[in-house]
């Protein structure tokens, strides 16, 4: 029996996806201003007050860490949302774990958050933080690529050895986004204008090592696209495959371009967009070796 998927059903997960793209950005846009303290203490903005004050002495910054804040609580009326969504026109377990996983992963980012504040930033905490948003992107893709899927247990489309080195791929791409966070807490933007605080490595050999995760991952996913089109599997599959090696040679580009300019902001901002991108494009190729059968 297949699953009917309503327009708004559809709406509602497009939705929290975007959604969590989205707060990476902005969460971009914080650290690149230097805004990361503009609310210096959490919950509240400043002592005695949830919402910035006028004798702050922040200035901008205020204004553009409260958006943020405030965009995690539109964040979450999504993702519930989409939890109601889910439970009500859809069957399918694992989707329901999926959209459930969103949801909480919200609140953990929001007290992620709160901690990233009341340790000034410290960037392990801002790395986890990117890190995990990271992972809900994932989640929210994956509710987005499997929307239309009834229950049941999917039917590999590939070589078991092509899914191997697929999941392979993906496990090399979130060594790849940590050593960017790595990167990025090793650099210019620490996220405040006056105390950054950073790693202590130095910025040159991280960036290589970084790199040089980056050509492995490339080699990796040119290995699956090129398996994917050799097999017998449909040709959507090569084709989600070949959008995964754009996405990553784009990504790649912007890598090298913002290291030899001197990470000028919105190169940064255009990588950061890039690695969510490649998350989603990830999801979509996991989800393209296999399917799930109409019954």
């Amino acid at each position: 029996m297949s699953t009917h998927v309503p327009r708004v059903h559809r709406h509602i997960l497009l939705a929290n996806l975007v959604a969590q793209v989205g707060i990476i950005l902005t969460g971009g846009l914080v650290r690149l201003t230097g805004s990361g303290l503009g609310c210096p203490t959490w919950p509240e903005c400043v002592p005695g007050s949830y919402v910035p004050v006028r004798e702050q002495e922040e200035g901008i910054h205020k204004v553009i860490e409260f958006g943020n804040r405030t965009l995690t609580g539109a964040l979450a009326i999504v993702a519930v949302l989409a939890v109601w969504a889910v439970w009500k026109w859809t069957p399918v377990r694992r989707l329901k774990v999926a959209a459930v996983t969103v949801l909480v992963g919200v609140a953990v980012q929001a007290l992620l958050g709160g901690v990233t504040v009341l340790t000034e930033l410290h960037p392990v905490t801002v790395a986890a933080h990117f890190l995990v948003s990271a992972g809900l992107v994932a989640a929210a893709a994956y509710l987005w690529f499997c929307r239309d899927e009834p229950d049941g247990t999917p039917t590999p489309l590939v070589p078991e050895l092509v899914r191997a080195v697929a999941l392979v791929t993906c496990g090399v791409a979130a060594v790849v986004l940590t050593l960017g966070t790595v990167v990025t807490g090793s650099g210019p933007h620490s996220g405040d204008a006056d105390a950054p605080a950073r790693f202590g490595f130095d910025p040159r050999t991280i960036s290589w090592l970084h790199a040089d995760a980056v050509m492995l991952f490339v080699g990796l996913v040119v290995a699956v696209w090129l398996a994917t089109r050799l097999s017998s599997a449909p040709v959507r599959v090569a084709a989600t495959w070949r959008t995964v090696l754009l996405v990553t040679l784009a990504q790649g580009l912007v890598g090298y371009v913002q290291y030899l300019t001197d990470l000028p902001e919105a190169l940064v901002l255009a990588h950061m967009l890039g690695a969510s991108l490649l998350v989603v494009a990830l999801v979509a190729g996991l989800v393209a070796l296999r399917e799930i059968p109409q019954e």
